[in-house]
């Protein structure tokens, strides 16, 4: 059902589309290809409303199963009147059910309901004033005049019948329009970025007043569900978990050693790449503190060794992914058997990815990835599981919440992220034991201070890099000929995009500092002020 156009949810192998339970009132979000279509989601999940984003396609009989309090209709990047647009099933408007189109579901409905849609004569992209002709309903508590986030090329000239414009800018006649008694809207704007100042009071009135939904979707329940799920599909069966120590598979960790106690075994797998003293202090927390089982497999030989004299970066991640895959093999053969596997599998992995595979016998879903440590690599035929992923419906911001719930230790929820392979991508170049070390400590150092100045959370990421180059230096009125180290440190919301941070100089001086007196074989301190794009967060 799904194409590459229009991620799907693809979990029921006979209709691709996933049952909630009867209790949960949801909201679905067709997507017809916007870049915005997660933040939808989790802008409606703010209001403590549960969202699923759903294909375009999804038929108007699908949906009535799935029985939405309501219905939103994504932006695109199509224009609506050329031959190959997406387009939703007609059946739609006839549900019965609030649908509110966005930027192009809007010009969508505008069409399909028999009104026009044309270029306009002059597009609009950016910030612009909202003109606010009829405050009531959608646009309650809206301020007159408040900064909306454009971005279309296109212009609804010729409303369908019974449609009546809400708001308009001064370039777009209809930037909001209603059929009140249909309970159709369509905004050309988009309510869900931070840009659109009133967006989310928008974005309220639809879920709460126009489909009547009520805030039932919370951690608590959430937590209260999870773990009555994991107790039904597994019964008296062992599941396995490749802890990472991130915070996905971490709470994975609490919440299924909640709901199946010593059935869980946890395998963490240290491969050398992680950051220093993490590998002892996880297992020390887990074990000691909350008597979790993890079997520890040392193997930092083992990695090392397949990366000896590798440089190119794609390279370096499929030999790691493919020597985790052959210990996780012998490991798992060693303390088995086991019938299910836990993933860290969240929400918009769900949404991006129709790798699903499904056990003809049970219907249950089937591992054929590990995801959780590495999201690389492919399990061996006759290491198929059964496939435990009680986070697959949460966005990364909810994980947290979970984790927090269920007693998951602050400096783990909090962690910043940090890539599977580890540091090996954070090295330029060949990956030797005595670059780790350089890089390790150095690395240290960073966190060590910002958690000092008590400003490890006022950044999404902050780490340390290092290139394959020397530079000539005096130290100690000796030359040196050592390696630079560059500092990283970006502002983001969600890792999609990401901006170089503005870090107090000072910070930088002792950093700087401590790193050049400190750690053996670096001689200069540079920092990285590029943002994303046109780079990425992490230098490989």
């Amino acid at each position: 059902m799904a194409t590459q156009s229009s991620p799907s949810l693809l979990v029921d192998p006979q209709t691709d589309v996933e049952q909630p339970p009867i209790h949960r009132q949801m909201i679905a979000i067709l997507d017809f290809g916007s870049q915005y279509s997660e933040l939808i989601a989790r802008r409606i999940r703010e209001t403590q409303v549960y969202s699923e984003v759903l294909p375009y396609r999804t038929t108007a009989e699908e949906l009535r199963k799935l029985n939405p309090k309501g219905i939103i209709l994504s932006g695109g990047p199509n224009s609506v009147y050329d031959g190959h647009a997406p387009q939703c099933d007609p059946a739609l408007w006839d549900l019965e059910i609030p649908i509110l189109g966005v930027c192009y579901g809007m010009q969508l409905m505008v069409q399909q309901l028999g009104g026009q849609v044309e270029r306009a004569k002059q597009a609009e992209y950016g910030k612009a004033a909202l003109m606010i002709d009829d405050p009531t309903d959608l646009l309650t508590n809206v301020e007159p005049g408040s900064t909306m986030w454009m971005s279309h090329g296109d212009s609804c000239t010729a409303l369908p019948h019974g449609f009546e414009v809400l708001a308009h800018t001064d370039n777009t006649p209809c930037a909001a329009i209603a059929h009140h008694s249909r309970h159709l809207y369509g905004v050309q704007f988009h309510p869900e970025v931070v840009h659109s100042v009133d967006g989310i009071a928008l974005i309220r009135n639809f879920v709460y007043h126009i489909c009547d939904c009520q805030p039932t979707w919370t951690t608590a329940t959430f937590v209260e569900e999870a773990i009555r799920e994991v107790r039904n599909q597994v019964g008296d069966k062992r599941v396995l978990l490749a802890l990472s120590g991130g915070v996905d598979s971490s709470t994975l960790a609490f919440l299924l050693h909640e709901a199946i106690g010593d059935q869980l075994t946890c395998m963490f797998i240290d491969q050398g790449f992680m950051r220093k003293g993490e590998p002892e202090r996880l297992v020390k927390i887990f074990k000691e503190q909350f008597h979790i089982d993890v079997v520890y497999v040392h193997a930092r030989d083992r990695f090392l060794k397949q990366l000896e004299g590798i440089t190119d970066p794609e390279e370096k991640r499929r030999r790691i992914g493919h020597e985790f895959i052959h210990v996780f093999e012998e490991e798992s053969q060693k303390h088995g058997p086991f019938d299910y596997l836990a993933q860290g599998t969240l929400y918009p992995d769900v949404i991006e990815s129709a790798d699903t595979n499904v056990d003809p016998k049970t219907g249950e879903r089937v591992a054929v990835k590990i995801k959780s440590h590495h999201n690389v690599g492919g399990l061996p035929d006759q290491l198929r599981f059964k496939l435990v992923e009680p986070l697959r419906k949460l966005f990364k911001d909810e994980v947290r919440n979970v984790g927090r719930a269920i007693g998951l230790p602050e400096e783990i929820v909090r962690r910043h992220p940090f890539p599977g392979p580890g540091l090996a991508i954070r090295i330029i170049g060949e990956v030797t034991a005595e670059r780790l070390n350089i890089l390790r400590d150095a690395d240290f150092i960073v966190r060590d201070e910002i958690s000092k100045q008590g400003v490890y959370h006022d950044y999404w990421q902050a780490f340390a890099v290092l290139l394959p180059l020397r530079s000539v230096g005096v130290m100690g009125d000796q030359r040196t000929y050592a390696h630079p180290i560059v500092l990283r440190f970006v502002s983001s919301e969600d890792g999609m995009t990401a901006d170089w941070s503005r870090v107090p100089y000072e910070l930088l001086e002792i950093i700087s500092n401590r790193i050049v007196n400190e750690v053996e074989g670096v001689n200069r301190v540079v920092y990285d002020i590029t943002s994303k794009p046109p780079g990425t967060i992490e230098w490989e």
